[in-house]
């Protein structure tokens, strides 16, 4: 393809896509969306994706599992599509698919990108440090979540003239008022101070530590404090540590505070939205972990979405999904005495919830689309 060859084809592949959850496949799942809207687009991903595409888009389904069916069967699926499809650019939906993304890109004159998160360039387990991190090196693109995944590309030589930033999107919600009131009757909330913490269970995420470090804290001012627990282990996740509810429950009961949890495992999209209208305030304790870095937050501009702000550690890419003092509060990572300050000044004053809202509908999705369309459009130079 030359760079006067208008794109009209895209080819998406991806381990990542519904219908297996997370902020991961939600985020691929607009991608095709967002890119059917300007291009053809075709998705090789897991079996069971094509009932649920955006309507028009053709899906070439593969095994998930395992892992090591998953890879062969979606690099000859990715290979076979590009030689009938010819799309313009194939995009990997994160970094597990970028070498097929890659050789099919080379095997049909197409250009090869790839969309990254944290984790997709700092994992460290050897083998894929050893041959992925060489094809991501080698894509004509690549599309980082945030400034900080951006500056880990750059680190493991990735040249800054192909490396773009586009940060995930957000669905800005119409207001329900009866959104409140319905889920804390529901879960017997009354009028307590409600904590809300929102994703997978993973080690990084720091809910053990929360319970053990800060809720302590919050609890001694606000015996009344509640933290409502959407989320559930990262059964699909290849490489994040999991925490279970048993351990977060028995470290919360060791430090006192077992009787302030309520776990409501993941919950439908209606009732995560139910949840972010009736919570307080929003607790994202993202952990630094050295290998394992929060690429964004995406959570953290959801729950702006909805007027709900956030209070978390200033860690990876959270500080571009948090605006300290209009969205929320950042702490430095480690500060539990602070972050339970930070709690307690919002829970007595809290942020206006239409600057909230404001800073969320930046990364409304149709700002997305249209960001994602010029790396795209940039793959071509």
């Amino acid at each position: 393809m030359t760079a006067t060859t208008p794109i009209s084809r895209i080819l998406l592949v991806t381990r990542n896509f519904p219908p297996l959850l997370g902020g991961m496949e939600r985020l691929n799942w607009h991608v095709a969306e967002e890119l059917s809207k300007r291009y053809e687009v075709r998705v090789v991903g897991p079996q069971g994706a094509g009932r649920l595409a955006p309507p028009g888009i053709q899906v070439h389904e593969v095994p998930v599992r395992p892992l090591s069916r998953f890879l062969p069967a979606a690099c000859w699926q990715t290979l076979r599509t590009a030689r009938g499809f010819a799309p313009g650019v194939i995009i990997s939906g994160s970094g597990l698919t970028a070498p097929m993304a890659w050789m099919a890109a080379r095997a049909c004159g197409a250009r090869a990108a790839s969309i990254v998160h944290g984790l997709d360039i700092s994992v460290p387990n050897p083998v894929y440090r050893t041959i992925w991190l060489q094809f991501l090196r080698h894509m004509d693109r690549l599309i980082a979540n945030s400034h900080a995944t951006a500056v880990l590309a750059g680190d493991i030589g990735v040249p800054a003239t192909r490396i773009g930033i586009v940060h995930p999107g957000v669905h800005m919600p119409a207001h329900d008022p009866q959104a409140r009131a319905r889920f804390r009757t529901t879960h017997a909330l009354g009028d307590d101070p409600v904590l809300l913490s929102v994703g997978r269970l993973s080690g990084r995420k720091g809910l053990r530590e929360f319970v053990t470090e800060v809720l302590p804290l919050i609890h001694a001012r606000l015996p009344r404090v509640r933290l409502v627990v959407m989320g559930d282990s990262p059964e699909n996740a290849l490489f994040g540590q999991a925490q279970t509810a048993d351990s977060i429950r028995a470290a919360a009961n060791a430090a006192g505070v077992g009787s302030q949890l309520s776990f409501l495992g993941r919950g439908t999209d209606q009732e995560l939205s139910d949840a972010y209208s009736a919570a307080d305030i929003h607790v994202f304790p993202v952990r630094h972990i050295p290998g394992d870095p929060e690429g964004f937050g995406m959570v953290a501009v959801e729950a702006a979405a909805h007027g709900l702000a956030t209070v978390a550690y200033a860690t990876g890419g959270i500080p571009e999904s948090v605006a300290d003092g209009l969205s929320g509060r950042l702490l430095a990572p480690g500060d539990a005495p602070g972050f339970a300050s930070a709690v307690i000044e919002l829970l007595a004053k809290p942020l206006p919830a239409a600057g909230i809202r404001n800073f969320a509908s930046r990364f409304e999705w149709t700002h997305f689309g249209t960001a994602l369309a010029s790396e795209i459009e940039a793959c071509s130079i």
